[in-house]
């Protein structure tokens, strides 16, 4: 959806907020890539789940992040807060995999 798109761009870069770093790889892809995505601390990281899935051509409905160590982060809080608990560097993974 290139609104919504623009619409988290716009956020990231018209904003004086504090700022996460977010290092999220595909694990679906044996060469993981990974997409950078800094975002205000108080986005919410349902946002940023949705942003991720779009960069690597995934159903935004999908996808799910982990962190490194296999535990499925609940996209229902803000960036800020996933940030302080899990750390910056995470995974994308499709939701079938949860679990």
């Amino acid at each position: 959806h290139p609104e919504q798109e623009l619409e988290f761009i716009r956020l990231v870069y018209n904003t004086r907020m504090a700022t996460v770093n977010f290092k999220i790889t595909l694990t679906s892809d044996s060469r993981l890539p990974f997409k950078t995505l800094n975002v205000p601390e108080s986005t919410d990281f349902t946002n940023v789940v949705h942003f991720a899935a779009e960069k690597f051509g995934m159903v935004p409905s999908d996808a799910a992040i982990i962190t490194n160590t296999g535990v499925c982060i609940n996209p229902r809080q803000n960036a800020g807060s996933v940030f302080l608990k899990h750390g910056g560097d995470l995974r994308l993974i499709h939701r079938d995999r949860v679990g």
